[in-house]
């Protein structure tokens, strides 16, 4: 019975919708807010997430066969990383620490917000699981078992929950020109970096946003239509690449692989658009009603919300961040074949949403030339830090035919691996309560200082 609750709350807390839903209507409620007021901003709020998971959706059918496209036209055979397989190859076995870790994580995570400097609510369910996921393997296999394996799984992902927004914060201000929102969302390490190579080397570049077009080309300044033509050029080629034959047979269900190639272009065009819309009707309900919960319970405190909620700010930067973050990935799959090392295939999904969001850092930071660096930065590390982390996966028992996408997962896993690797459990859960206390006791510190400013 307690397994089937505790799977119950999971299963809630693992959908974004309703978790969001939940802390809007919390936060209206604590506003004392009308049933009619408190009603419409839980159920807008709900709806937003609702049509974000719908564009992308859309946008990930639309996306998939760009990648089977290009693995059939150029032949290649190696690992993409994928946070979904890795993490459903494990539930059978960690999955009642999973969701015991990831319940009172997100509790860790407002207790982290409500006594330290880190004043941040992490929101992305499903990432939040993830996570939960990989620590819970780590930790088994480092000992820890019990209340102990709970215990510093929810610490550590509490600490993770508050600690990349507030990495990420500095930026996400120059993003959105306010401090009302936070990000959260595990690719924050990618996405700073792009922001710090646009500080340095994007001086002087104009914005992916400025564009200076001939009258006669001046519909190009509309980020639909530019993102359609611009993608109705890329499947055409790897549809003529990968073959009439290939699609049609596999992909298309037997109508014109050139026709396939441009419905699926606009299609992809059309989840942007879905996804742009919801990220606003979100943002007009989430800022208002989260006021009202972290005014309760964690005073201060910012919502930590999905990566797509940084794509209105810069449209054209999400184009160009995927298609670098991609060439990134390519560039880094040719490395890897001259070190004769594990092959890690670009997967068009992670290089989207994470090189997407990395080309926005990178704009905000450093304009055009920001978001290229940045966004091929961030491809990079997509390729790399899979590979550095498959050899701690594979000694915890896992098969090297997948593993963790998003840069944050590798970053986490590799430090947790080499924790495990080094230190006994006593060990490892005393960092993290020293982490913790340190955070207290500079908030108590500071927090005078603060007080009289």
């Amino acid at each position: 019975m307690i397994q089937e609750v505790i799977k119950f709350v999971v299963d809630i807390l693992k959908v974004p919708a309703i978790l969001v839903g939940l802390i809007a209507m919390v936060g209206l409620l604590a506003q004392r807010k009308s049933f009619t007021d408190t009603v419409k901003g839980t159920v807008k709020t709900i709806l937003g997430f609702l049509v974000l998971g719908g564009g992308a959706t859309v946008l990930v059918s639309a996306i998939t066969p760009l990648g089977l496209m290009f693995e059939q036209a150029f032949k290649l055979q190696g690992i993409i990383p994928n946070n979904e397989a890795i993490v459903s190859m494990a539930m059978d076995k960690y999955g009642t620490a999973t969701a015991l870790i990831m319940a009172f994580g997100m509790v860790a995570n407002i207790v982290v917000a409500r006594f330290t400097c880190l004043k941040y609510i992490f929101l992305t369910g499903h990432h939040t699981f993830y996570m939960a996921c990989m620590i819970s393997i780590i930790l088994t296999v480092a000992g820890f078992e019990g209340w102990q394996l709970v215990f510093t799984g929810s610490l550590v992902l509490g600490l993770i929950m508050a600690f990349f927004p507030a990495l990420a914060q500095p930026q996400m201000r120059k993003i959105t020109g306010n401090n009302d929102v936070a990000f959260g969302h595990f690719g924050t390490l990618g996405y700073v970096l792009a922001g710090w190579l646009g500080c340095a080397f994007g001086k002087g570049s104009r914005s992916t946003e400025e564009m200076n077009l001939p009258k006669n080309l001046s519909f190009l300044r509309d980020s639909s239509i530019s993102i359609s033509l611009t993608m109705m050029i890329i499947y055409l080629i790897l549809a003529i690449f990968a073959g009439p034959e290939y699609i049609q047979a596999n992909l298309s269900k037997g109508d014109n692989y050139l026709v396939y190639a441009i419905i699926e272009a606009i299609t992809f065009a059309a989840g942007v658009f879905i996804i742009l819309q919801g990220v606003r009707l979100i943002l007009a309900e989430i800022v208002p009603a989260f006021t009202g919960f972290s005014e309760k319970l964690v005073p201060n405190a910012k919502p930590a919300l999905d990566c797509p909620v940084v794509f209105p700010y810069a449209p054209n930067a999400v184009l160009i961040g995927f298609l670098f973050s991609f060439l990134g990935g390519l560039v880094g799959l040719f490395v890897l074949g001259q070190l004769n090392a594990v092959l890690i295939l670009p997967g068009v999904v992670p290089h989207f949403f994470c090189g997407a969001t990395a080309g926005v850092f990178g704009n905000a930071m450093g304009g055009r030339r920001g978001a290229m660096l940045g966004a091929f930065a961030n491809g990079l590390l997509v390729t790399f830090l899979p590979v550095l982390l498959l050899p701690i996966l594979g000694s915890l028992g896992f098969s090297s035919n997948t593993t963790f996408s998003d840069v944050d997962f590798c970053g986490v896993g590799i430090i947790l691996g080499y924790m495990a690797e080094w230190f006994n459990k006593d060990i490892i859960m005393g960092i993290f309560i020293a982490i913790f206390a340190l955070l207290v006791v500079h908030n108590a510190l500071t927090k005078p200082k603060q007080d009289k400013e």
